[in-house]
């Protein structure tokens, strides 16, 4: 049978500090913003509760993407940043780290996009015309390619 997949043998690699931080958002009416700025949307706080499932989600990148390690993480951090009065974004970022042979890009990635689509559900009710995008790797370091800055 043809081996199509496979995952990487990382066993000869030295284990080093590794972090990456991504980045993405979700845009909206302003008028959510607005309420979910003040805390007026009928689930509750969704910064909150989109933060715990950015961290539980990079927790479960193994079960979620075929041949990624399982990693021990050090540490997961989820940031939102409202646009100013009038805006329409929830700009979300957030940083993984750990020690090991491997990186922690796709934890990173996993936690932007969990934490978008939680803010989604938890406003979907007032604004079923919300977007995601523009999720993406901003910045790696570990291993043996070092500081990677992507913007």
């Amino acid at each position: 049978m043809e081996d199509r997949v496979h995952m990487v043998d990382i066993s000869e690699k030295a284990d080093t500090e590794r972090e990456a931080i991504a980045k993405g958002w979700v845009k909206m009416q302003p008028s959510t913003l607005e309420l979910l700025r003040e805390g007026g949307l009928p689930k509750g706080d969704v910064l909150a509760a989109a933060q715990v499932a950015g961290v539980m989600a990079a927790k479960k990148v193994p079960q979620l993407i075929p041949l990624c390690h399982p990693l021990l993480l050090a540490d997961v951090k989820v940031e939102f940043l409202l646009d100013e009065q009038g805006g329409d974004k929830v700009e979300i970022m957030a940083r993984v780290r750990s020690t090991g042979k491997t990186g922690v890009e796709m934890e990173a990635l996993t936690a932007v996009a969990i934490s978008a689509l939680t803010i989604y559900d938890m406003c979907k009710g007032v604004d079923a015309g919300m977007q995601i995008g523009g999720v993406r790797l901003v910045r790696k370091s570990g291993g043996k390619s070092g500081l990677v800055v992507f913007e």
